[in-house]
C-alpha cells in the first residue's frame, strides 16, 4: 500500500473522486484569510459545510447507536458554529467523495484545530464509498469553541493498495453510502 501525492489526487479528481475539487492549497477567500483547504502535498483539506448538528442533553436521551434519538441535536446553520464545552458537533464535509475500489482514505483532524482543543473524528472511507463525509468535532477543552464552514478542518490521505479488495463498500452495500450531508447513525 502508498500513499498517494499531490500529482495522484488531481489525476483521480480529474475522474470524479472529490467534488467540488481545489487543486491547490487555498489560504485566502475573497482577500480573507482562512484555515487552509485544497490539494496538500501527500493530501486533500476538506472544508465543512454550513449544517451542524449540536449536542444536547435538553431531552436527556440516551445516546444509542441502535436506537439513535435525533433529539441529541440542535440543527444550527451558518458560517461559524459553537461546540459547547466538553460537547461535539457533527457536520459534513462540502466535498463529495467517490473513492476508488483500491484505495483506503485516513482523516485526520489539522494542527490549527487540534491545538485549541477541538478533534476531528471520522471512521475510514472504504473503497467504492461515495458521499459527503459526516465529520465529529469534539470539544475537549471547558470553554466554548468556534469552527468555522467552508474553511479547512481536516485532511484526507489515500492508500492505493497493490490489488483491489475481495468485497468493497459498495459491494456489500454499506448502510452509509450515497449519504448527502450530516448522516446520524443506522442500525
Amino acid at each position: 500500500m502508498t500513499i498517494k501525492s499531490d500529482r495522484w489526487i488531481r489525476e483521480m479528481a480529474a475522474k470524479g473522486m472529490i467534488e467540488p475539487f481545489e487543486p491547490q492549497q487555498v489560504r485566502f477567500s475573497g482577500g480573507d484569510k482562512v484555515i487552509s483547504y485544497g490539494t496538500s502535498s501527500y493530501g486533500y483539506d476538506v472544508r465543512c459545510a454550513t449544517d451542524f448538528k449540536v449536542f444536547t442533553n435538553i431531552y436527556s436521551a440516551t445516546v444509542d447507536p441502535k436506537n439513535f434519538d435525533e433529539r441529541s441535536f440542535v440543527d444550527v446553520a451558518g458560517d461559524v458554529c459553537i461546540i459547547p464545552p466538553n460537547s461535539f458537533v457533527l457536520a459534513s464535509t462540502v466535498e463529495y467523495f467517490r473513492i476508488p475500489p483500491d484505495v483506503l482514505t485516513l482523516c485526520l483532524g489539522k494542527s490549527t484545530y487540534a491545538r485549541c482543543g477541538i478533534i476531528v473524528n471520522v471512521t475510514p472511507l472504504e473503497p467504492e464509498w461515495e458521499g459527503h463525509v459526516t465529520l465529529e468535532f469534539s470539544n475537549t477543552t471547558n470553554l466554548p469553541a468556534k469552527i468555522y464552514a467552508n474553511e479547512g478542518v481536516a485532511q484526507m490521505l489515500f492508500f492505493q493498495s497493490d490489488e483491489r479488495c475481495e468485497v468493497t463498500y459498495k459491494d456489500r452495500g454499506g448502510k452509509y453510502q450515497g449519504q448527502r450531508g450530516v448522516t446520524l447513525p443506522k442500525a
